[in-house]
């Protein structure tokens, strides 16, 4: 997995008002949990740009005065008006703990269904999977050049080497769909 890298500071006081004053100055509270404490923290919103208004999934290497934590962004909030970023949750990780995270799925190939004259729909565009840090790919490639008109791929026909999908087996992942078109060629036929 790629990883972007933080520069934060610990935060001394906790307060409400401590909070207000940390936002008006374009700083973000925080807070990082899952290891021995939990360490409230704070960085500028621009540090955080880069991860949030992305599909793709970060390791977050945390520098909070000098001392780097491993992390995953878990809860983001947002102002319900101005849309500004106003709070994040980091879940610490371990090299030997698995996590459980959301990767987004990219489709790879040009289906049969398509080439009938089908239309390609993609039904969930990330997967929860768990595993260790090391085997979690950047991405879930689903291969689909050997799907038929009228056909699914779904979360139980699809296999990664050390990952386990924790999505129900039976949702679909991707479909091809039977377009008027198709149709009506195919009753022609009939």
């Amino acid at each position: 997995m790629q990883t972007i890298e933080v520069k934060a500071a610990k935060r001394t006081n906790l307060g409400k008002t401590a909070t207000k004053e940390l936002r008006k100055s374009g700083n973000v509270p925080s807070v990082i949990y899952g290891g021995k404490e939990n360490i409230h923290f704070f960085a500028e919103q621009n540090e955080f740009r880069k991860l949030l208004f992305t599909p793709n999934v970060y390791i977050v290497k945390l520098n909070i005065d000098g001392t780097i934590y491993s992390a995953i962004i878990k809860d983001t909030q947002f102002h319900p008006v101005s849309d500004e970023l106003i709070h994040i949750d980091f879940l610490q990780v371990f090299e030997d703990v698995p996590i459980v995270v959301e990767l987004p799925v990219k489709l790879e190939g040009l289906a049969e269904g398509v080439k009938a004259g089908g239309k390609l729909a993609l039904e969930q565009r990330k997967l929860r999977v768990k595993g260790l840090i090391k085997d979690l790919p950047d991405q879930l490639i689903v291969n689909i050049s050997k799907l038929a008109l009228g056909k699914t791929i779904q979360v139980g026909d699809l296999q990664y080497p050390n990952l386990e999908l924790l999505n129900a087996k039976h949702s679909v992942v991707s479909s091809v769909k039977l377009t008027r078109a198709a149709r009506a060629a195919q009753q022609k036929e009939d």
